[in-house]
């Protein structure tokens, strides 16, 4: 995934998150981005100062701290409305185009990528020990942050 800092006519900025370096310009093309502030879909690449981690290499056997896992229908306290918004807009879309297949998503998952089943967008849970046996296998998938819906 990358990261790009966005603005749009209006000089509002935000940041979007795309799976791809081209994925921003063929969204921006279709018109499929908006400003979360104004709704402005004249939305350009703002510029960015790149980001550099120093962190203290870990010694073997620790593990860093994981952030804690958000509950299914819950925002984290201090997210601001703009980033609920989009993350809702984001819910209805993969809730409106995609299978929820529950906990059965890494098992799902596995048979599109060995070929046992028709390529389709889907979405559902999995336990960390799944979540590794995809990786190993090489199967790219990304966790959204799952938000309460915006009717409710």
């Amino acid at each position: 995934m990358i990261r790009y800092q966005l603005r749009c006519s209006a000089g509002h900025e935000f940041e979007g998150w795309f799976p791809g370096s081209t994925a921003f310009e063929q969204q921006a093309t279709r018109g499929l981005l908006s400003c979360p502030q104004c709704g402005s879909a004249d939305v350009t690449r703002a510029l960015m100062a790149p980001a550099v981690h120093t962190a203290a290499p870990q010694p073997a056997g620790d593990t860093p701290p994981q952030p804690a896992a958000t509950p299914p229908g819950h925002a984290s306290g201090g997210v601001p409305d703009a980033m609920i918004a989009l993350l809702q807009k984001i819910r209805q879309t993969v809730e409106e185009h995609c299978d929820d297949v529950g906990d059965r998503f890494a098992e799902e998952a596995l048979d599109m990528h060995r070929g046992r089943s028709a390529a389709r967008g889907i979405y559902g849970s999995m336990t960390p020990q799944e979540q590794a046996e995809l990786d190993e296998e090489g199967v790219e998938v990304h966790a959204i942050p799952w938000v309460r819906r915006a009717d409710s």
